[in-house]
């Protein structure tokens, strides 16, 4: 009940209002940048206000440069990676499920954090690494499909053509590796990691829960038709937070 009440303050109230006002004015002045679509753009306005809400300007700076990142890499060649069928739909503009698939798992632990009685810091390690591990999927996914110059299955290691569920390359590992350090970075400036160790525990399980999505993507995926990508997203950001916190606990960083 006082945890209730300390949620539901005045203070606190005000705080939320504000944060939607903030967002629904800058979500109306980006409208025209190409990164989303315009349902996508709605849901990302109330993502953008849980995360101001919760985390202040940290976190919602953390989600806005993962969008850019992201939307960055997608760029990269995507004039070849259309021509061979390997291009994401829309040109690259994220909907509402793409929104929720990425960011689910980190709304949900930041809100968490609002909690008197919440281990503030271990969640927000679980934050970074559940986009973290996005970025680092988003990354290998879209270098290895344009460089990645020999693609196998992971977990036959046959060779499959770019772009197979559960498709891996060298080239896109690293590049997985890079994006995990990359988004890792973007936290640990942003005060929402706390040391170096823990940015490198971040980083590794970004590209560790990256390789299990491949393996989810080469097994379970094929056989349920319900699992969508979208859900396989939310599944290796939440696998992510929780491989993290655990290590953060074993390690003493929580």
């Amino acid at each position: 009940m006082l945890e209730l009440q300390v949620l539901l303050s005045a203070d606190r109230l005000q705080h939320w209002a504000l944060a939607l006002l903030i967002n629904a004015v800058l979500i109306a002045a980006a409208q025209w940048l190409p990164l989303l679509t315009r349902a996508g753009w709605v849901h990302a306005g109330i993502l953008g206000t849980l995360l101001l809400g919760s985390l202040d300007w940290a976190g919602w700076w953390a989600v806005v440069l993962y969008l850019g990142l992201g939307s960055l890499v997608t760029r990269l060649g995507f004039r070849r990676k259309q021509a061979d069928g390997l291009a994401e739909a829309r040109g690259g503009r994220r909907g509402p499920e793409n929104v929720w698939g990425s960011a689910a798992t980190g709304a949900a632990l930041a809100l968490l954090s609002l909690l008197p009685s919440a281990p503030v810091t271990l969640l927000r390690l679980g934050f970074a690494a559940s986009f973290s591990a996005k970025l680092a999927d988003t990354f290998g996914s879209e270098i290895g499909k344009r460089w990645g110059r020999r693609t196998v299955l992971i977990t036959t290691l046959r060779p499959v053509p770019p772009g197979t569920e559960g498709a891996i390359s060298l080239e896109g590992t690293a590049a997985s590796l890079l994006g995990s350090g990359l988004m890792a970075l973007v936290m640990l400036q942003l005060g929402l990691l706390q040391t170096p160790l823990a940015w490198g525990v971040v980083t590794l399980v970004g590209l560790l829960a990256t390789l299990l999505e491949s393996l989810i993507g080469a097994g379970v995926q094929q056989r349920c038709a319900w699992l969508s990508n979208e859900l396989v997203n939310a599944l290796q950001t939440t696998l992510a937070a929780v491989i993290a916190m655990a290590a953060a606990e074993w390690l003493g960083l929580g």
